[in-house]
């Protein structure tokens, strides 16, 4: 297995994490809750267009990559295709998770938190597509997912900041 086959399978993890910056906005997925310790339950850059937009890019992705490279890992497409839906969910969903995990240890919304703001969907991702994907969890993919995931956020992050896409580069 190559390299980058798993990055090329990671695609729909990616795409479900950048679309919010994209299609987000409007209503906060928290909805405004605040938990006992005065803190937003996940903050006001959380939004529900951003988390249902990124998990319905993601899924766009996954179905194109499963038709464009049906054999790509597991000669599956079907496998491919779920695999790719669960990276996007479990992307959004660790991304969330992130937040709220910042939120508890009192750093705001929008602040950074290295490695963490870098981290949190790819791991995510990962969890919630191991029932499909087990077969590529070996520790040297592992640690490549990991290291490119956090090269290329910082990467896209800084552009996105520069476009104008996002207040800030993190």
């Amino acid at each position: 297995m190559e390299f980058l086959e798993v990055i090329i399978f990671m695609l729909p993890c990616y795409v479900a994490n950048a679309a919010p910056v994209l299609l987000g906005g409007g209503a906060r997925l928290d909805m405004g809750i605040t938990l006992k310790d005065k803190r937003a339950l996940l903050g006001k850059t959380k939004s529900i267009k951003g988390f249902l937009g990124g998990i319905a890019a993601g899924i766009l992705a996954a179905g194109a990559l499963s038709v464009l490279w049906p054999t790509l890992l597991f000669g599956n497409p079907q496998i491919l295709f779920f695999a790719g839906v669960m990276l996007s969910i479990g992307a959004l969903v660790g991304d969330a998770v992130g937040s709220f995990i910042k939120r508890r240890f009192g750093i705001g919304a929008g602040k950074q938190c290295s490695i963490l703001d870098q981290t949190d969907f790819v791991v995510g991702g990962l969890v919630f597509a191991y029932p499909f994907a087990y077969g590529i969890y070996t520790l040297p993919n592992l640690i490549f997912i990991i290291v490119v995931s956090y090269l290329l956020h910082i990467g896209t992050n800084v552009l996105a900041n520069r476009a104008g896409l996002k207040k800030v580069p993190w």
